[in-house]
């Protein structure tokens, strides 16, 4: 195995817990408006790869006139969905809520998979979709899955899976539109599009109910983090990952963060799991197991 193999599945282990930082950011920076909240982490994002990518830019800067809508398109999609629509939901939803419907974002990608590459879809796989349906919908439901058609599902639940979602089809995106630009330099682009489209809708929610205030250090401290840890972190190496692993394999990581969005959630904000977050967990693990067997013995 190459290093750059190794790397890619470290990264594949670690990504989700770069991730899981986003969703406990986003139940503690509930002061800080949610649009103003992503756009802050991108816009901060943006300028501290700039100054490393600006040459590579410079370079491909014929590129940007061919790349600009799919630009546009991943900052819709990785930056404005996945990243408002998270803080939105997280005014109402735990931290674990969120990692555990984000876990069934591979499912999306798998289906799109089979659609767009004609990936086969294996029993183990399919098992594997299965059990995690069945423990994202056991979050869903809060344990009463025998009554699912009467279950009335959080509106905070509700934007979590519409940012789910929207990773999925990000991710399956990421490996079909090819680019002259590097993984990091295309983060810098993804994000500075975001920080674009987050602008209306930042200045329209300060308009409403007021802007963030400016004074409070939790609030450059929060704008830090989501934009280090889980902004250049966690899109880094998973943009790493999709290109050395593909997408369907790498989306599977996602299925990790139930486990480590719990273990953090309990002690950074005491958000204690409650039985029907472990018996999702219980149920998503093993599709994990079963999606990456039979990612691994897919024929090439």
């Amino acid at each position: 195995m190459s290093p750059r193999r190794r790397l890619a599945w470290f990264l594949l282990l670690l990504s989700p817990a770069l991730f899981g930082v986003n969703m406990l950011a986003a139940r503690y920076a509930t002061f800080v408006p949610p649009n103003a909240l992503a756009l802050g982490r991108w816009l901060l994002v943006a300028l501290l790869l700039l100054p490393f990518v600006w040459p590579r830019l410079r370079t491909n800067a014929s590129a940007l006139g061919r790349e600009w809508p799919d630009i546009l398109l991943f900052g819709a999609l990785g930056m404005w969905i996945c990243g408002a629509f998270v803080y939105i939901g997280a005014h109402t939803s735990t931290a674990l809520n969120i990692g555990l419907i984000y876990a069934a974002s591979p499912i999306l990608v798998v289906l799109l998979g089979r659609a767009i590459d004609k990936e086969p879809l294996s029993a183990g796989r399919i098992a594997g979709i299965a059990l995690c349906l069945a423990g994202v919908a056991m979050v869903f439901t809060r344990g009463r899955i025998g009554n699912l058609l009467e279950v009335q599902f959080g509106a905070g639940d509700l934007w979590i899976a519409a940012g789910s979602a929207s990773w999925g089809v990000y991710s399956v995106l990421l490996r079909h539109r090819p680019s002259r630009f590097d993984p990091l330099t295309r983060l810098c682009l993804f994000s500075l599009a975001g920080a674009l489209i987050l602008l209306p809708f930042t200045v329209g929610e300060a308009i409403l109910w007021g802007p963030p205030d400016l004074g409070d250090m939790r609030v450059w401290l929060s704008w830090l983090v989501v934009a280090l840890v889980p902004g250049i972190g966690a899109y880094a190496a998973y943009s790493f990952c999709v290109a050395e692993l593909g997408p369907a394999r790498s989306s599977i990581s996602m299925y990790l963060g139930p486990p480590y969005v719990g273990l953090m959630a309990w002690a950074a904000l005491g958000e204690r799991p409650q039985w029907y977050h472990l018996l999702g967990i219980a149920l998503v693990l093993p599709g994990l197991f079963l999606a990456t067997r039979a990612t691994r013995l897919r024929p090439s």
